[in-house]
């Protein structure tokens, strides 16, 4: 068998049959498969399955796309195959809190997120990363104001254009992206958000959690739509929370929990474990 691992994606109307055409069009094209899941939404009547596989002797990868191309025509699918060893160009949109972009230059830089940055985009200086390095990341300063938002945005969009980038991370971005380019972006997007949504919205959430006597605390990752903070959820995360607690020990809990959380999403959307579900997403897990 060959050293590389495809994965194929797939989502269509529950029908019977699928899975069959499936693994009969994937032995037909010499591939074998390594792991399988899927999901059969009730309530939606939809199917979802993700496939690893690999090739048994020649690998012909074009070759079992253009078989593929009838059975997702026959069953009405929206699929994607890729090669894992393909890694996907990517870019950061950061602000001033930096933990979150620390912890993902990190773990790309030890192998555990298999990607490629395309660059770092910030509105604001880079004077205001000094002690990061960055290496050989490009690094883009856009300010924004409220009358420059739309010049800023463009620019923004030339650059995902311009570098080829199939994921922007959000990592503590703190600029609302505008319906245009949230539009832009569906489901290749992904923000972190300062609550276990929904909940506490706004400037400083966790003083306004103290306020409340909040027991738990948390974050949310979730793919960036025209409403705030309302796209299809893809992982979450809490930790406990008591009376001794400071608004400055949350926010310390805080940066934890969204640090660990917007990784697994990154991570499992870079594995191809995410699919949309209309407003939610199923996320197949190792």
């Amino acid at each position: 068998m060959s050293g590389d691992y495809y994965v194929l994606t797939l989502s269509c109307p529950n029908r019977p049959g699928i899975v069959a055409a499936v693994a009969t069009t994937l032995f037909e094209s010499g591939a074998d498969i390594l792991e399988a899941h899927q999901y059969d939404d009730e309530e939606t009547g939809m199917f979802f399955a993700r496939i690893g596989f690999g090739f048994v002797g020649a690998k012909d990868l074009p070759a079992f796309q253009t078989k593929f191309e009838a059975v997702g025509v026959r069953f009405k699918m929206n699929w994607n195959v890729r090669n894992l060893a393909d890694r996907p160009r990517v870019m950061i949109l950061a602000s001033q809190s930096d933990h979150c972009l620390a912890d993902l230059l990190y773990r790309w830089r030890i192998g555990e997120l298999a990607m490629d940055i395309a660059g770092i985009v910030s509105n604001h200086p880079r004077t205001t990363y000094a002690h990061h390095d960055f290496g050989d990341i490009p690094f883009h300063h856009l300010p924004v104001t409220n009358e420059t938002r739309p010049h800023q945005e463009s620019a923004i969009w030339k650059l995902v254009k311009d570098n080829q980038v199939e994921l922007v991370v959000l990592a503590r971005y703190m600029q609302i992206l505008s319906d245009d380019l949230a539009a832009k972006l569906a489901g290749r997007c992904i923000n972190i958000h300062h609550s276990f949504l929904p909940g506490f919205k706004g400037a400083k959430p966790y003083h306004q959690a103290h306020a409340r006597g909040v027991k738990l605390i948390g974050a949310t990752a979730h793919y960036v739509t025209a409403s705030l903070d309302e796209g299809p959820i893809i992982e979450q995360d809490v930790e406990r929370a008591s009376h001794q607690d400071t608004p400055k020990a949350l926010v310390q809990k805080g940066r934890d929990i969204e640090r660990r959380v917007l990784a697994r999403a990154v991570a499992w959307h870079l594995e191809g474990r995410v699919l949309l579900n209309k407003n939610k997403t199923v996320v197949f897990r190792d």
